[in-house]
C-alpha cells in the first residue's frame, strides 16, 4: 500500500488580514501579471489604490471570489479579461436585482 502525504497552506482572509497580490495569483494559479490585467479591466480593487507596486497590494476575500470566476471563465468558455469582466459584472447586477424583486414580492404580500 502506498500513503500519500499532503501538505496544504491556509491562509486567512478579513479586513485586518487581506491578501497579498501574491496570494491572490498563487490562489488562482497565476501570475502577479495577470492580478495587474485584473485590476486594469476593473474585475478586482486593490485596497487603497494602485499607486504602490503590485506586491504590495491587498485584496479582500471578495477580490479572491471574482478573481476565481475570472480564472474560470478563461478556463472553462476561453474568454478575455475584458469579456470576463462584463460577465462578472452582468452576474451582480443580476444577483441585484433578483434580491430586489424578492424584496418586493415580500412587501407585496
Amino acid at each position: 500500500m502506498v500513503t500519500i502525504k499532503r501538505s496544504f497552506s491556509v491562509t486567512a482572509i478579513s479586513d485586518a488580514q487581506p491578501l497579498a497580490a501574491g496570494e491572490l495569483a498563487h490562489a488562482c494559479g497565476a501570475e502577479i501579471d495577470w492580478v495587474v490585467q485584473l485590476v486594469d479591466v476593473g474585475i478586482v480593487e486593490a485596497d487603497g489604490g494602485t499607486d504602490s507596486p503590485p506586491q504590495e497590494w491587498r485584496f479582500q476575500s471578495a477580490a479572491l471570489q471574482c478573481a476565481l470566476e475570472a480564472r474560470r471563465l478563461e478556463r472553462d468558455f476561453g474568454v478575455g479579461l475584458d469579456a470576463a469582466a462584463l460577465i462578472i459584472d452582468l452576474e451582480r447586477e443580476v444577483r441585484r436585482l433578483k434580491a430586489l424583486l424578492n424584496a418586493q414580492a415580500i412587501h407585496a404580500r
